[in-house]
């Protein structure tokens, strides 16, 4: 009954608290319940989550590894039973964390795929502009690229939270979390130019009337659109990366990291809870030093 009761208070603390989307949510309790699984199965049916210690999260551990999980789907978990402890103890259920020193296995940083700079300008080349939907889609493309949103945070992105007299844009991020996003000369002129000329041509749904991009029908666009219109360009720009709406994330961050963009500076604007995910972009940039030096020291060839 204890794992019940206290998995119930964490979805709550998860919901209110933190204020996780849905789907974040529902993952962290799956996390959890793994582990309340692990225990019916195991012999530890009586263990109450405040008697959980280190060696049944260890027996866990291998437990999992034997189900053929991927280590990446294995430090996930680890890290929703993690959250659900720091939970406890934020409570006084519990007063010692057990998962403190409990070894999630290593997996490894994988650097995303970017585009160059002359990439995203053969991407944003390769719209036709004749086509009803061309002025939308380059307007999409200079959104994602200069401003580095995430495709759920394009799809949302409303016109009243348009601010170009202030040189920004209010995005409204993962857990409901709003942030101020600096917004270029560029995206401004284009997205401007789609709003003038394009976007009275279409009559909103009701409830998407706010919303910048709309299909044809007048919803707002769905995620997968927003993929199908960036590979199909990558495909006619030439263009064999595989790439999606991240990649121009990804792009727009290593982009500020290369020309000498303050870390802190770059976590703000993407949205990123914890430095760390930032840091991911200073390791891109080392490469990009490495490949610098290669291709223009003297002596590189030597």
């Amino acid at each position: 009954m204890n794992w019940e009761i206290y998995i119930q208070g964490f979805k709550s603390f998860l919901q209110l608290e933190k204020s996780l989307s849905k789907h974040s949510v529902e993952a962290y309790i799956r996390d959890v319940g793994k582990f309340v699984s692990f225990t019916g199965v195991n012999g530890y049916e009586s263990l109450k989550p405040e008697k959980v210690e280190l060696k049944h999260l260890e027996e866990f551990l291998t437990w999992i590894n034997k189900m053929d999980l991927s280590t990446t789907s294995q430090a996930r978990i680890i890290s929703g039973i993690r959250a659900f402890y720091k939970y406890l103890l934020i409570e006084d259920i519990i007063n010692h964390d057990p998962t403190e020193l409990l070894e999630a296995p290593q997996t490894g940083r994988k650097l995303p795929d970017t585009l160059s700079k002359e990439e995203v300008e053969k991407l944003i080349n390769a719209i036709d502009l004749s086509k009803p939907e061309g002025e939308r889609n380059k307007a999409i493309i200079e959104t994602l690229y200069g401003c580095g949103l995430r495709v759920s945070e394009l799809c949302q992105l409303t016109i009243s939270n348009l601010h170009f007299d202030m040189g920004f844009i209010k995005v409204v991020g993962k857990g409901n979390k709003e942030r101020w996003v600096p917004v270029g000369r560029q995206a401004v002129n284009q997205i401007t130019n789609y709003m003038d000329y394009k976007r009275p041509l279409i009559e909103p749904k009701k409830g998407s009337e706010d919303i910048l991009f709309l299909n044809r029908r007048g919803n707002k666009l769905s995620r997968v659109m927003i993929f199908h219109i960036i590979r199909t360009l990558a495909e006619k720009a030439g263009i064999r990366k595989t790439i999606s709406p991240h990649t121009m994330r990804h792009s727009f961050a290593t982009h500020l990291v290369e020309g000498g963009a303050d870390l802190r500076a770059v976590q703000e604007m993407l949205g990123h809870e914890s430095i760390n995910t930032t840091e991911i972009y200073t390791h891109l940039d080392r490469r990009f030093l490495r490949e610098t030096i290669e291709k223009f020291h003297p002596w590189s060839g030597k």
